[in-house]
């Protein structure tokens, strides 16, 4: 496995690949990976012969007041797991490698509708930082694939839009969530949480399958279930966000033909800020 930062050495390493008419997939991170990360590289393996991971804290997608600061960085931890798992090349750059201009004055990628929307509407401009990392890393490595997990579904909706609007020629696919044993989603600011609320936290999961449970026994009151789920969430001691059921293919409030649905909720419990979502599937009417 290579560890490279350079973005001219990594463009050698892919024209290389390139050249043998290798497939190249990309699993874009964060770092401090868990076993949810480590899924994800599983499926990019299932998807091409080459498989880079870049770990990059990405300043533009957080807001004045969130944890860029205090995000872990577990570099060393984070590339011994993926040597393990036998990935070819850990991208690693650093701030001016990504983003070679001051950040208020660097370039933009924005999607607008799905972007201000849910998560984008409480953390402005988190999206728009989203998208651009992406939509860079995507031009540097021009992978054949790229996997990003469902448990950030909006996110995951936001990348296949970008993809599609502006013409790359990459397939987007979404790996399920891996979860605890109790249900909770794996993600890096679970270590936010402290004991007590730790064993809160999975009520997030267990509301979104009671809240779809609601539905497929024929509640079509949307707004009662959402108002129902937050309640739940409230008495495990969440600071509720949104509970809310959209339609799977572009997050929009569903009508009444609508079969494909997600429901989705964001909270914080202590300092996380936790996310989770469940899709369902109604069966036709008439």
């Amino acid at each position: 496995m290579e560890t490279l930062s350079s973005i001219e050495a990594l463009r050698r390493r892919v024209a290389q690949w390139r050249r043998r008419g290798e497939r190249i997939a990309l699993v874009p991170t964060m770092g401090n990976l868990h076993q949810g990360h480590l899924s994800l590289v599983g499926a990019a393996q299932q998807a091409a012969e080459r498989v880079v991971v870049s770990i990059f804290v990405n300043p533009m997608q957080f807001g004045q007041n969130e944890d860029f600061s205090t995000y872990p960085r577990t570099i060393e931890e984070d590339t011994g797991k993926l040597s393990d798992f036998s990935v070819d090349l850990v991208f690693v750059p650093e701030l001016g490698d990504i983003y070679p201009h001051p950040m208020a004055q660097a370039a933009r990628v924005v999607v607008p509708g799905l972007s201000d929307i849910l998560c984008g509407a409480s953390r402005p401009g988190h999206f728009t930082g989203v998208a651009t990392v992406v939509s860079i890393l995507f031009h540097l490595v021009q992978p054949d694939t790229a996997v990003f997990g469902e448990k950030d579904y909006q996110q995951l909706l936001i990348i296949r839009r970008l993809a599609a609007d502006l013409h790359m020629p990459v397939t987007v696919l979404g790996a399920p969530t891996v979860r605890e044993p109790d249900g909770l989603a794996m993600s890096s600011r679970n270590r936010y949480l402290t004991p007590a609320e730790r064993a809160a936290a999975p009520a997030l999961y267990d509301s979104l399958r009671r809240a779809r449970d609601m539905i497929n026994d024929g509640d079509r009151d949307y707004g009662a279930v959402e108002a129902r789920a937050r309640q739940w969430l409230e008495a495990a001691g969440f600071a509720v966000d949104y509970v809310t059921v959209r339609r799977a293919a572009d997050l929009r409030e569903p009508e009444g033909a609508d079969t494909e649905l997600v429901i989705l909720a964001a909270g914080v419990l202590g300092r996380a800020r936790l996310i989770d979502n469940l899709a369902l599937s109604l069966k036709e009417r008439g």
